[in-house]
């Protein structure tokens, strides 16, 4: 039975509610500090295991442990420039943290907290370990057949780029919500 005169028997829809803040900030938060301290606790172990030891076969053809100090950011490049690497990190983990009240969606939560994990890990490494601080050298030691030896951090920070990449190619905001569709003419016209 209608309530009155020319109203509904149905409810009005729901709005569409993104998923809540707190939830993705803890997932965020809950990634970063599980990839953060693996790639720490694996470094250390690294030091006190590898360093001054011939590589050691995990499995043959595949995983090698090779341990390295990289004086430069990824596959050998910006050697010489650690401290400008480390200003860069820094500011990566600060537009992290600066973004994180924005994002509701959890693919970009864990994008979030795997890219802050993995600024943060060889941050710590460029600015506190060998040869001095602002200086240090990141420890690698994981070694693919024709790859470059990495950490952990680097991992993170690959996988983050994918999901990133993934998130944008779906057209998924931060919160979760989807880009619609511009009209031909609109696309046409810029």
């Amino acid at each position: 039975m209608q309530a009155g005169r020319g109203t509904s028997l149905n409810p009005p829809p729901a709005p569409e509610v993104a998923p809540q803040r707190p939830r993705r900030l803890l997932t965020l938060a809950a990634v970063t500090v599980v990839v953060l301290g693996c790639d720490l606790a694996s470094k250390l172990w690294a030091v006190a295991s590898l360093q001054g030891e011939p590589s050691i076969t995990v499995i043959p053809g595949v995983l090698d442990l090779t341990f390295l100090r990289n004086p430069g950011a990824a596959f050998g490049m910006g050697t010489g420039y650690t401290a400008v690497l480390s200003i860069v990190a820094a500011g990566i983990a600060v537009a992290v943290a600066s973004m994180a009240h924005k994002v509701r969606d959890r693919t970009w939560a864990v994008a979030f907290g795997l890219l802050l994990a993995g600024a943060l890990g060889n941050l710590v490494d460029r600015v506190f370990r060998q040869p001095g601080f602002m200086r240090g050298h990141v420890v690698d030691f994981l070694e693919l057949p024709n790859w470059p030896v990495f950490n952990i951090a680097d991992v993170a920070i690959s996988a983050a780029a994918v999901l990133v990449v993934v998130q944008s190619l779906r057209g998924v905001t931060l919160d979760g919500t989807r880009e619609r569709a511009r009209p031909a003419d609109e696309r046409t016209s810029q």
